[in-house]
């Protein structure tokens, strides 16, 4: 293949291996020169980096991070709710499972994804992953012993966000190149929208209708959002290849695996906030129930505008040399969070920390990518740190409740994630220092 068509071929970032093989010429049905069987879904190997269709994509992916991140923001409410009234006899730390679990199989089951949409099983993915989410919700709602929540909850609808996720990050970064930071951020937007709207439906609906129909009406949501998601996302240039699930020759690149460290740490501290500020201020502000349940919206406003200014600034800085002091500034803010005795100095600080932590989902791919130097393994690396993402997020959750009963308090709890964040803030810093060196006006 003539290497000066290379970069027209790449659609790196998230998946390396969408670079195709295919003839330069094409019949008008897309059939690749010599290979009958294949066919190109896009007339030209040329990223646009915009127009209709191309925003369609963002759209369809807003709506995937609406329901899939957007359900894992929201699950603080489920958490505040279960420790009072459906799960009260089970401690804090057993009860953030469900939630952890759910994040967990989020990340770990993008690992697989990525091969099945190289194979071409991008439909299959879509409408399994919406049936799941939506099938797990519904079970959800008629669950009353903590197993089965743990199940439906936990297990079917993280399975169901795994096969969603990485299949439409990929898809953005096909359709964008020179705004593909900008691109993300938009759609990655859409869990932050979530995080707000949910929170409000359950609190509102719950209260009026009970449990059951709280939780219903909200996987009729995600039904009713998922019809611009299944119907228009669609690949752009089908891959040549299958890429490797795992590459152990990865973790002698110090660079990235002080990444894989950072992103580990980092995903263990940003949502103990999540998961336990509205119990928080029920238990330490006094504040009441009806407006602690807005406090998961308020920290989700925050991610929605925490994930769009700073992928804007990432396309211009480098994605690192973002999400290093944002990180620094979610860690202080988690310290600060042990002074905070009122309902307005709490509502402050859950704009905050949802502004600064938002860079935490929207940049690991442009910072996986701007580590790599060999583009034949982006895809693999990202599968690779989403896998360590989803062992933090697994984790630290149920520490933090741990912490919190085992003789810690809050303020052990806060510290503990805190200091997370910090160690996660370092790792970013040496995988910085390793790569493009210490440079301060260098584009990392």
């Amino acid at each position: 293949m003539d290497s000066t068509n290379t970069s027209e071929r790449e659609l790196v970032i998230f998946d390396d291996t969408e670079k195709t093989n295919f003839d330069a010429t094409q019949t008008e049905k897309g059939h690749a020169k010599g290979e009958p069987g294949k066919t190109l879904e896009a007339s030209s190997n040329k990223i646009p980096d915009g127009g209709f269709f191309a925003w369609l994509q963002v759209a369809g992916a807003f709506c995937i991070f609406f329901n899939t991140w957007g359900i894992v923001n929201s699950y603080g409410v489920y958490q505040n709710y279960y420790s009072s009234y459906r799960l009260h006899s089970h401690s804090d730390s057993q009860i953030a499972w469900i939630g952890s679990m759910q994040g967990f199989l989020l990340l770990l089951v993008s690992v697989i994804t990525g091969p099945l949409y190289d194979a071409g099983y991008l439909r299959a993915l879509v409408h399994g992953g919406t049936f799941l989410t939506i099938l797990g919700m519904m079970m959800t709602s008629i669950c009353n012993s903590y197993g089965e929540l743990l199940v439906a909850q936990g297990i079917v609808v993280g399975i169901g966000d795994g096969l969603l996720f990485l299949p439409s990050i990929v898809i953005v970064s096909q359709y964008f190149e020179k705004k593909r930071a900008l691109a993300t951020g938009i759609a990655s937007m859409g869990s932050s929208i979530g995080g707000v709207i949910y929170p409000v439906v359950f609190r509102q609906v719950q209260s009026s209708h009970g449990f059951p129909w709280a939780t219903r009406v909200i996987a009729f949501i995600m039904l009713a959002t998922s019809i611009l998601t299944v119907p228009f996302i669609k690949q752009r240039v089908p891959s040549s290849s299958l890429r490797k699930v795992y590459d152990a020759s990865s973790f002698r690149d110090l660079p990235y695996l002080f990444f894989c460290f950072g992103i580990f740490f980092g995903f263990m501290g940003i949502y103990i906030a999540f998961f336990y500020v509205e119990l928080y201020a029920t238990q330490r502000c006094g504040m009441g129930a009806p407006l602690a349940t807005y406090l998961l919206a308020v920290v989700n406003a925050g991610s929605f505008f925490g994930r769009l200014f700073p992928n804007w600034l990432a396309d211009g800085i480098g994605p690192l040399n973002v999400q290093i002091p944002f990180a620094l500034v979610a860690s202080l803010l988690a310290f600060c969070w042990i002074a905070v005795r009122s309902s307005a100095g709490l509502l402050v600080f859950c704009a905050l920390y949802g502004f600064f932590s938002g860079t935490f989902v929207s940049l690991p791919g442009p910072i996986v990518y701007g580590l790599s130097s060999d583009m034949s393994t982006v895809g693999t690396r990202l599968g690779m740190s989403m896998g360590f993402a989803g062992v933090g997020l697994l984790i630290g959750n149920p520490t933090a409740g741990a912490i919190l009963r085992g003789g810690g308090g809050w303020v052990g709890l806060q510290a503990w994630a805190g200091t997370l964040i910090a160690v996660s803030a370092v790792c970013m810093m040496g995988a910085r220092w390793a790569r493009f060196g210490g440079g301060l006006k260098t584009v990392a």
